[in-house]
This record gives C-alpha cells, sequence and structure tokens, in this order.
C-alpha cells in the first residue's frame, strides 16, 4: 500500500551515524524521516555483529554493538523521528519544491534535504571458493556473529585476518570449546594490538593458529563435520568442526544510488568536507558511503560529520532564517 511523507530531512540509512544525524538535526529543530532496507534500526551493528564489542566510542571504554543502537534511539527520542524499514529506496526524483524519495513499496517520502548514511550500501558477505559451500550455508557455514552463545562449547574455524576475525578469535576464545583461526597470510591486516592478542592466545594454548593456509572443502552428513585445508608446507588436512565462520569482509554495493547523479569514486560518494555536501544540491553523504582525502571509516568520525551536515542542511531548508546554535549543555536538548 503506497503512503505519503512530508518531512525536513530524508535519512536514508538507520545504521549508527544515521540516527545520530537525527539528533544533530533535531537540536536544530528539523523534523527527520529515516528509511532502512533492514526491518530493524542499527544497520552493520545490528544485522551483523549486534553483540560485538566497540571500544572507540569516546567516553565508552567498552559497549555492545547493540547498546549503542539502544542509547542512539534514546537519544533521538525527544525528536520524534518516524521510521520506514524493511524497504529499499529505488528511487530519487526532484519535484518543484523538495525531494520525493520513493521507496520498494511504494513509500514516497518528501523532504527538502536528503541525508545518505547508507553504510556500505548493499553488501554481502564476501565468501571463500571452496568445495560444498553452498551446501553447508545455514548448516554449520555462517557469515556473521549475531549471538555469540550459539558457538558456546563448540569446535569453531574463524577463517580471515582483518578486525573482525581477530576480534571475534578474541572474544569467543572464552565462549567456544575450541577456536582454530586460519589465515593466507602469515601476518594480518587488523589492528596490531588484536593481532599482538590473538598470538597470545595461540602461545598459551587456547586457540589454535594456522597461517599461510586455504580452505579447500567443507565436509558432512547434511551438516558441517570437518573442514579440509592446506598450507603451502604440507599436504592437505580435515580439521573436526561444528561451525566454520569465514570473515573476508563485506562486499559494497551501491545499488540504486550510482544512478542518482552524484559523484563517485571507487564505489562512493565524493563529498565536499567543509559540509559533506555532495555535487548534488541537497543531497548529503555522511559515513562509510561517502569518501574525501584522508576519510577514516569509524563510527566517531561519522559523528562529526552529521553534526557538520546538519548546520548546512538548516542554512539549506531554512535559507532566510538564522541559525542559532546553542551548547547543549546551556540549553539543554529541546523536544517536539
Amino acid at each position: 500500500m503506497s503512503s505519503t511523507i512530508h518531512t525536513d530531512i530524508c535519512v536514508i540509512g538507520a545504521g549508527p551515524v544515521g540516527l545520530f544525524s537525527v539528533f544533530e538535526a533535531g537540536l536544530l529543530k528539523m523534523r527527520c524521516h529515516v528509511v532502512d532496507v533492514l526491518p530493524q534500526v542499527g544497520g552493520q551493528l545490528t544485522e551483523i555483529y549486534p553483540k560485538k564489542p566497540i571500544y572507540d566510542i569516546p567516553g565508552l571504554p567498552e559497549i555492545k554493538a547493540f547498546e549503542l543502537i539502544a542509547n542512539l534511539m534514546k537519544q533521538i527520542g525527544p525528536f520524534h523521528p518516524t521510521f520506514t524499514l524493511g524497504e529499499k529506496v529505488i528511487e530519487v526524483q526532484r519535484d518543484e519544491n523538495s525531494w520525493v524519495v520513493t521507496t520498494s513499496d511504494e513509500t514516497n517520502i518528501h523532504a527538502k534535504v536528503i541525508v545518505i548514511a547508507a553504510g556500505l550500501g548493499c553488501f554481502e558477505p564476501r565468501k571463500p571458493e571452496i568445495e560444498n559451500l553452498e551446501k553447508f550455508e545455514g548448516r554449520g557455514i555462517v557469515y556473521m556473529v549475531k549471538d555469540p552463545e550459539l558457538f558456546r562449547d563448540k569446535r569453531l574455524i574463524i577463517a580471515g585476518g582483518g578486525d573482525s576475525a581477530l576480534d571475534w578469535t578474541i572474544h569467543l576464545a572464552d565462549i567456544a570449546e575450541s577456536i582454530t583461526l586460519i589465515h593466507r597470510n602469515d601476518s594480518f591486516r587488523g589492528a596490531p594490538d588484536s593481532a599482538e592478542k590473538v598470538h597470545t592466545l595461540a602461545k598459551e594454548g587456547r586457540i589454535d593458529l594456522i597461517l599461510n593456509a586455504s580452505l579447500l572443502e567443507a565436509k558432512g552428513n547434511g551438516v558441517l563435520k570437518s573442514v579440509t585445508y592446506k598450507t603451502t608446507s604440507e599436504t592437505s588436512r580435515d580439521l573436526t568442526a561444528d561451525y566454520l565462520i569465514p570473515l573476508f569482509g563485506l562486499s559494497p554495493k551501491l545499488g540504486p544510488i550510482a544512478d542518482w547523479g552524484l559523484q563517485l569514486h571507487k564505489n562512493a560518494i565524493a563529498v565536499n568536507t567543509f559540509d559533506y555536501s555532495t555535487n548534488v544540491p541537497g543531497i548529503f553523504a555522511i559515513g562509510d558511503i561517502n569518501t574525501y582525502p584522508g576519510k577514516l571509516k569509524l563510527i566517531l568520525s561519522g559523528f562529526h560529520e552529521a553534526a557538520l551536515m546538519s548546520q548546512s542542511a538548516f542554512r539549506y531548508v531554512y535559507p532566510d532564517q538564522k541559525l542559532s546554535f546553542k551548547y547543549t549543555t546551556v540549553n539543554g536538548i529541546p523536544s517536539f
């Protein structure tokens, strides 16, 4: 059933940066409507690693991903944002007075400004090229850790050398019966501190670490029973496992965004760092979806981008009004 919504800002993407942009816009008394293809808010934090610990949010030494999203939802509560979830944005058009964002379920969102906070856009896990992969997907082969308790007292093989592989190896070491981390090189791409912790776990005998190895085949009878791997220095071997978790990152796809006339660079949207505006007036891009010299794909960087974007968005929506921004420590948090 089609519906029509009118708002100041349409935020595409309900991840942490998109949610924080609602807060920053709310401080300036602008209303936001948030749309996301996922059926719940949170983006990757909710869909891929809800219970993963996050360590680089200022003032929070450690917070679980789902807790951060819950806090952000509480923070934007006074501004009463509205949401369209589980619908994909398929078209963006300009009418006389506003942008019209149309979704897959024919929801039409009329907004003065569009803020693209879509993270990596449409994304899917990068899959290893091993025999019988599809046969055991959902039957022992999983590409994300939603609930660590699923792996309690299980025999795990984690494959990969980036931050996710290292972080989950460390986190699951006290949960799983056994963990084997397999990486195709002899050094890791992830944070040096995490790599050091993984090597320490291996030296203590709490995990097995196999380097310079490649996965060959998944085996089992209906469910995964073992995984065949081979190193550069030996013949292939079978390793018993209840779960194989390949963590090779995500393959980003911009989807319909690629057709909106935006300036793109390597599958990301080029922006002006003055206010994170795009080459199309009235469209801004913040978070992992954008690119500029010195870009850091961190949540806290996205928060900074959201704050600056909101200032320019106000001037675009209300060109005749003077922007009077006060610290929240002086005025508190306004509500609608």
